[in-house]
């Protein structure tokens, strides 16, 4: 099957992004963008974000989970620590996350470093989970192969019996990372694809902006 996609095409003119309008902290600009985002009738899970780790092979991998905290610190996801992305920051910590917010034709583009997250932090979340999912993290082996969806339910209805009545304790194996931004860029749509890329870098100090070309 041959299917041209040529035709497919938009012109972005919501917005620009302009070197006298955005703060010299990006975290300022990524809190505007979201809480802009979140004003927007009926938006689809505003903190969906791309995450492209790297495996032992060198071959990357990208998904979309859910951001669940941001401060100046830096970004935090959940996830199992034995999954394939757990096997890959493992050995390779550099992470990119990577939202795209299509009513707002923008995109953040996010580079630098993953590193656990506090114990502490992630009890506290796990604890705020609905049940199910509580019981999710226990029953599902993450990226490892499994004979039959059959094999998660029974896992699942085994859990539901255990915990009955109990409190659900949060798995050794699951856990937060903290991803520490080297750099970000925001990226706005613009007409004739003569988008405004914005690129804050990280140095031993603060963060230094430059434009770059679409």
């Amino acid at each position: 099957m041959n299917k041209n996609l040529a035709h497919y095409r938009r012109v972005y003119s919501k917005g620009a992004l302009l070197e006298s309008e955005i703060p010299q902290e990006p975290l300022e600009l990524f809190n505007h963008w979201f809480h802009e985002m979140e004003k927007i009738k009926n938006p689809i899970e505003v903190n969906a974000m791309t995450v492209a780790t790297i495996d032992s092979e060198g071959m990357p991998k990208s998904r979309v989970i859910l951001l669940k905290e941001y401060s100046k610190e830096g970004f935090v996801f959940y996830t199992n620590y034995t999954s394939e992305k757990g096997r890959s920051l493992e050995i390779n910590p550099k992470i990119c996350l990577s939202f795209f917010w299509p009513e707002m034709e923008r995109q953040v583009i996010i580079q630098g470093k993953a590193e656990k997250f506090s114990e502490e932090k992630a009890i506290e979340y796990f604890q705020t989970r609905p049940r199910g999912s509580q019981l999710g993290a226990w029953a599902s082996n993450q990226s490892s192969e499994i004979a039959s969806r059959e094999v998660l339910e029974k896992s699942l209805r085994e859990l539901e019996i255990k915990y009955e009545d109990m409190e659900i304790p949060k798995p050794e194996h699951w856990g937060g990372y903290l991803v520490r931004p080297e750099n970000i860029e925001f990226w706005q749509g613009r007409p004739n694809r003569l988008h405004d890329r914005i690129l804050y870098e990280k140095d031993a100090s603060n963060w230094n902006i430059k434009r770059l070309a679409p």
